[in-house]
């Protein structure tokens, strides 16, 4: 008896830790293949970086470089390119340095 409510916990632990989080994370790439429509950002599992320029039933075409469109299929998304918040604050004029006679570093 003590051996069968081994196997069950043992089965149970499997299922929480490994199909659980494996079914969550197969849903999540559905839905994102779903949501791809022309003109997202996107990276594909081969970490190409392209925009979609048209997306007929389960191929994309993605341009990668000025120009350069390629054919790719729609489940190699990996994800969609966020831009990044940092770059809009990083515009910022940066400090000019100054060494002294000395070697010391002033800001001007």
């Amino acid at each position: 008896m003590g051996f069968l409510i081994v196997i069950v916990v043992l089965a149970f632990l499997f299922w929480l830790f490994i199909v659980r989080p494996q079914r969550r994370q197969a849903a999540e790439q559905r839905e994102l293949l779903e949501a791809l429509e022309t003109g997202d950002e996107i990276v594909s599992a081969g970490g190409l970086y392209g925009v979609i320029r048209e997306i007929d039933g389960d191929e994309l075409q993605v341009e990668i470089a000025d120009g350069l469109v390629v054919r790719m299929a729609r489940a190699a998304v990996a994800g969609f390119v966020e831009p990044d918040e940092d770059e809009e604050s990083a515009i910022e004029p940066e400090l000019e340095s100054v060494k002294d006679d000395d070697g010391s570093v002033n800001p001007s």
